[in-house]
């Protein structure tokens, strides 16, 4: 298993081994001990979630306040997802910045993204199934979003689906009416860079 930090420092792409035989293919998608060795801290797991989308879904961008924050582990079981990372933290060096992992289950990668950060991603194939490892539980009133086609992020999000055809991005009602980044910054409903350092210093 190994871990590439992203452009957006305090995420992390993981690629695991795969043993593959003619009966299957086992992997472990993730192993406490090189997670605390890349990340400097262990993972606190305490709720798991397993999305199923259509092509052209997309979800996010999706953060929550800090702390607690919510940190996600992220893989995809079947299909393929477009996953992305904004950094939203106001006073970081690269806020505003997003880097992308392709999800599939073909390399069988993850992601993490540690608190304060952003979260969205596009599904390639219809019934893409990911799930997420999270840190804390849902919290409604400490969960917020930012509009994923916001011209100030201008995420490059994919036009075609694995097989070729052509996307039309689906939201749910929730992502549309989420604000724009200057919206959110203006509202100080954005994280803090000082706060997150701050938080994640104490994490064990």
């Amino acid at each position: 298993m190994t871990y590439r930090e992203l452009a957006v420092p305090g995420a992390w792409e993981i690629t695991p081994v795969q043993h593959g035989d003619p009966r299957g293919v086992f992997l472990e998608y993730f192993q406490g001990a090189p997670f605390r060795r890349s990340v400097g801290h262990g993972f606190d797991l305490q709720q798991a979630n397993c999305s199923v989308s259509a092509a052209g879904v997309l979800r996010g961008i999706h953060y929550a306040d800090v702390p607690p924050g919510q940190a996600k582990y992220v893989t995809c079981a079947k299909g393929a997802v477009l996953d992305v990372v904004v950094d939203l933290r106001v006073g970081s060096p690269t806020f505003g910045t997003w880097d992308t992992v392709l999800l599939d289950d073909v390399d069988r990668r993850a992601i993490y993204l540690s608190e304060g950060l952003g979260h969205a991603f596009m599904s390639l194939e219809d019934d893409s199934t990911v799930l997420y490892l999270c840190s804390t539980g849902y919290s409604p009133g400490r969960e917020h979003g930012i509009h994923p086609l916001d011209a100030q992020v201008a995420i490059e999000w994919p036009t075609t689906a694995r097989d070729g055809s052509p996307i039309v991005p689906q939201l749910s009602d929730k992502d549309l009416a989420a604000p724009t980044l200057a919206q959110a910054m203006a509202d100080g409903v954005l994280p803090r860079y000082e706060d997150v350092l701050g938080y994640v210093a104490t994490l064990g």
